[in-house]
């Protein structure tokens, strides 16, 4: 009687709920698969999207890898727009591809929200890492860039895409990894903001001298768009912060919420409107892409050690040059009347940055640099 009431007692083992979707997702996963092999197309779509679902909460409820859930909700939502890409091109008469330039507007408030004059202070302070910064920047990516263009074979205005992914500035997510890195946080922020600045010059420049010869480019007309999209909501983001810094903390918490969610439908709404495109010539895109991301955090880091960069400040040029504000290429795209073309290569761009800068962040974090960060470097 005794024995019986003590396993009673005994406390069961507790729910794993993370082990649980991490069957069904592997299960999903499978049939997935079969489903594709054998090309039941209709069947596969509901059990695709199960499969991406489940995997998210199965990253999200994982105390290691919770990081990339962000980016697998974005896939699951991309792989819900080639199935069923009409529902992601228009609703009521509207459409949607006309709401990405207000969300790219939005993004770019919100980053300038998050920076200060001091941002820009730095560049007088650390001269040398921000030149070396910007040379690899803008000379890597966008001839890597053309390189891959011309060697890939794709249609002219997918190939330009490429280009255009190359020639953008940095993006947000790098200052994210730099932190996560252990790289040089400082110059992180202070490149990101000033490549950004740069842009409605250099983009331009560079999109008419290497993919001219792919798409007609107007590059006043770029020049305009890219102030229109960045410069604007930028400047009105730093006034923001300057003036009513710490005043709507409930906005400062959303903003980066609300910049990542802009993304994920941006980017849903291009895949939609390329779904034709991406189903022909999406693997070799993709390859491409993965390729581009990995020479921009190869070299940028090579580049920076040759000249001279330490550990940490290597880390974070690699960052800056493997990492493009796809957002901002796809609206230039959308501005330019090819977003179903153009922007195909920055939609792909953005979760395989996504993927491999977090990948490459936490591999960086267990071997921190030799020179670490000080309070002062971060401030």
């Amino acid at each position: 009687m005794s024995d019986l009431s003590s396993k009673q007692s005994t406390p069961s083992a507790p729910f794993n709920v993370n082990k649980l979707f991490g069957f069904i997702a592997l299960l999903l996963g499978m049939c997935s698969a079969i489903l594709i092999a054998l090309s039941y197309w209709a069947i596969s779509g509901p059990v695709v999207i199960g499969f991406f679902v489940s995997f998210v909460l199965y990253l999200y409820t994982h105390n290691k890898y919770s990081g990339f859930a962000f980016t697998f909700m974005i896939l699951s939502a991309v792989a819900t727009a080639l199935y069923y890409p009409s529902v992601f091109q228009s609703v009521g008469g509207v459409e949607l591809k006309s709401f990405i330039v207000p969300l790219l507007m939005i993004i770019m408030f919100g980053m300038g929200t998050s920076m200060s004059v001091q941002d820009f202070v730095r560049v007088g302070k650390m001269p040398k890492g921000i030149l070396i910064g910007l040379i690899c920047q803008f000379s890597i990516m966008p001839i890597v860039g053309f390189g891959l263009a011309l060697a890939s074979g794709l249609p002219p205005e997918i190939a330009a895409g490429i280009i255009l992914v190359g020639c953008s500035p940095s993006g947000l997510a790098s200052n994210v990894m730099a932190y996560i890195s252990g790289a040089n946080l400082a110059l992180s922020l202070t490149l990101t903001a000033v490549s950004t600045l740069l842009a409605p010059f250099i983009t331009p420049f560079y999109m008419s001298l290497l993919a001219d010869e792919f798409v007609p480019i107007d590059a006043m007309a770029m020049f305009l768009s890219i102030s229109k999209i960045v410069i604007l909501p930028l400047v009105a983001g730093l006034i923001f912060n300057h003036l009513l810094h710490g005043r709507f903390p409930l906005l400062d918490k959303a903003m980066p919420k609300i910049s990542m969610i802009s993304i994920g439908i941006i980017i849903t709404i291009i895949t939609a409107a390329g779904r034709d495109s991406l189903l022909t010539i999406g693997g070799v895109l993709i390859l491409v892409v993965i390729i581009h991301n990995a020479l921009g955090y190869l070299f940028g880091y090579g580049g920076a050690k040759l000249l001279g960069m330490d550990e940490a400040s290597s880390r974070t040029i690699a960052f800056e040059v493997g990492m493009q504000n796809s957002g901002l290429a796809s609206g230039i795209a959308l501005e330019m009347g090819k977003v179903a073309t153009m922007g195909l290569a920055p939609a792909v761009f953005g979760p395989v940055m996504n993927i491999s800068g977090s990948s490459l962040a936490s591999w960086w974090r267990d071997k921190q640099p030799n020179q670490p960060q000080t309070k002062e470097t971060l401030l």
